[in-house]
């Protein structure tokens, strides 16, 4: 999942800060204020498929693409998380650590951790054997757990193999 936000700079949103280091409940009530007080913002994905086929760097950035091609104005200058994206025909700067140092990285940031966190509830809700709504799809125990009972299901990568699920521990 990949964000793009265009803030208002006659809009301050207070606390904004990297998607990471902020609570589930801080996450919501700062999309809110983004969504309602940008300029404009967008999210965009990979599905597994695409990460499979690509790899997760290359689908990533394709996914950045996306949500920045979907915003509306379009910037005059982007300020990307750590990454130059490719075929994109406007300025951009890529930014060390940018999650925690621009404002506009870091909302980018949580309206894509919340979007994903709500298609993972929903995908709960679906199929409850894999558990998404409490580890929102990341590696937890509890999840490599499910997939060695369950199998994958269709949002799984199949490029994904943890060494602690499908290899034998050398003894």
């Amino acid at each position: 999942m990949a964000g793009a936000v265009i803030l208002d700079p006659d809009r301050h949103i207070p606390g904004l800060a990297d998607s990471k280091m902020l609570s589930e409940a801080q996450r919501e009530r700062l999309y809110d204020l983004i969504t309602s007080r940008a300029l404009a913002w967008s999210v965009a994905a990979a599905a597994p498929t695409e990460i499979d086929a690509v790899n997760i760097h290359r689908a990533s950035l394709a996914a950045m693409r996306r949500a920045l091609l979907a915003i509306a104005p379009l910037p005059d200058l982007v300020l990307v998380d750590a990454f130059r994206i490719p075929d994109v025909l406007f300025a951009q700067r890529a930014v060390l650590h940018g999650d925690r140092r621009c404002s506009a990285i870091a909302a980018a940031s949580i309206v894509a951790k919340v979007t994903r966190d709500r298609e993972m509830h929903a995908y709960h809700q679906a199929d409850p054997r894999y558990g998404y709504n409490r580890h929102k799809g990341y590696a937890t125990a509890d999840h490599l757990a499910a997939v060695a009972l369950h199998g994958y299901s269709e949002l799984h990568r199949r490029t994904f193999r943890p060494p602690s699920l499908f290899d034998a521990i050398p003894q």
